[in-house]
């Protein structure tokens, strides 16, 4: 099994190694986290070519390193307030975040990258993603309640919200608008008995029946995947895959509207059986679960049609782009605040494992991000941007909470969307 000694040292890592950053090390050192390296480089050289004229005493030094490290925080802070206040310039997306706090429940991410352009369903959505926020805030009933009633409102005008809807699915979809106006009027009886439990069972029946409806706006695949990439197997809409494991079972959902190719190899590798009977190689708790990589010297998936390695090129799409960007990461891009539609902020996000020094060269491996507010904070972490989220998990929280490392798979399965597999074509 390949690529299991030197986790703790990302540089000494075979280069066909693929693996998330170490946790000791999670932005390699030649980079700042939100700075330009250059700038970087070029200030603490000026800083250091300073200390050696001035001769300064051991005292004075620690003082002026002192000095510098809370004027670059300073700076890094400055840096993100201008860059946070620029969102509002930046053209709205059609699969975008909303403004607030990070979200950090997978399946509200997957509703909100979805490339839908519909306000009124939107705002549905966000009412009631809201209470959840709200239950946990010391339980605002009143603000609970003024969810409730602003999703009703939004309900009573049905035909804002079928504008979006294909009209052979609009009598389904005149169903579950039915059906979430008679949910909502019950959500409205369990806020006033104050039951936080029902409310939020309640809460979740609707938001399910939200994502039908969402996903009943998708007229057509939002974009050309590059022809270069056409050898390789792609997903043109979302798949829903069950791991069986030793401790249970994980349900997730991929992606293939955000990331096409990572999805697609992923939904791929299931159907063929490569997962099944694989063990979790590398675990780190409140970090990461690793798995992928098969017996034997290979580190990934071996084409049997071309008898070489299978990469995958580095995917991620950005707020506001109408595609992924391909093979580079957004900190090497310049894009220091930009940040993924999939982002790093979700228990069980799940992502493509690659070299640290090969932005292209993931194939089999991947992981799931196990979020904890305090080491990785949602919202522009270090790991936004620099490694590709291709889905997140949606049912089995407390099973991966449990798994470690010599923990098995048992099989892998697709369970829905194998019919949005395209299968690459021929070079």
């Amino acid at each position: 099994m390949g690529g299991v000694g030197g986790w703790g040292s990302i540089n000494s890592l075979s280069p066909h190694t693929p693996l998330p950053p170490s946790p000791q090390s999670p932005v390699p050192s030649q980079h700042s986290a939100l700075g330009t390296p250059t700038v970087g480089r070029l200030l603490m050289g000026y800083v250091q070519s300073t200390i050696s004229m001035l001769h300064l005493s051991y005292s004075m030094l620690d003082l002026l390193k002192s000095w510098l490290k809370n004027s670059l925080m300073a700076i890094l802070l400055l840096t993100i307030f201008l860059g946070i206040t620029t969102v509002g310039w930046t053209p709205s997306s059609s699969a975008a975040l909303p403004a607030g706090n990070a979200i950090t429940d997978g399946n509200a991410l997957l509703r909100y990258a979805l490339p839908i352009d519909n306000k009124p369903v939107r705002q549905l959505q966000a009412s009631l993603e809201d209470i959840s926020s709200q239950l946990r805030a010391n339980r605002r009933w009143g603000a609970v309640s003024k969810d409730i009633s602003q999703a009703s409102r939004i309900l009573d005008k049905p035909s804002q919200i079928l504008a979006s809807v294909p009209e052979e699915r609009q009598p389904q979809a005149e169903a579950w608008i039915n059906e979430l106006k008679s949910g909502v009027l019950n959500l409205q009886e369990l806020a006033n008995t104050k039951d936080k439990q029902q409310i939020l069972q309640q809460r979740t029946k609707l938001l399910n029946l939200i994502t039908q409806l969402e996903e009943s706006m998708v007229k057509e695949f939002p974009f050309e995947v590059p022809a270069e990439y056409s050898n390789l197997p792609q997903l043109k809409g979302r798949a829903t895959v069950e791991l069986k494991t030793n401790k249970g079972n994980l349900t997730v959902v991929v992606d293939g509207y955000s990331a096409p190719v990572t999805a697609g190899n992923f939904i791929d590798l299931v159907q063929r059986g490569f997962y099944n009977g694989l063990e979790f190689t590398r675990s780190e708790e409140s970090y990461f679960l690793q798995t992928g990589d098969p017996p034997g010297k290979e580190v990934g998936f071996i084409d049997p049609k071309t008898g070489k390695y299978r990469a995958v090129p580095l995917e991620i799409l950005v707020e506001g782009d109408k595609e992924p960007t391909y093979g580079i990461t957004l900190e090497e891009a310049g894009r220091y605040i930009d940040m993924p539609v999939l982002p790093f902020s979700a228990f069980g996000a799940v992502v493509m494992a690659r070299p640290e020094s090969e932005v292209n060269g993931g194939s089999s491996q991947f992981f799931f991000f196990l979020f904890e507010p305090e080491l990785t904070p949602a919202g522009r972490n270090l790991l936004d941007g620099r490694y590709a989220v291709f889905g997140y998990l949606t049912e089995g929280k407390e099973v991966l909470d449990k798994l470690r490392a010599g923990d098995k798979i048992e099989s892998a399965t697709v369970v829905q969307g194998i019919e949005n597999l395209v299968e690459p074509q021929a070079a």
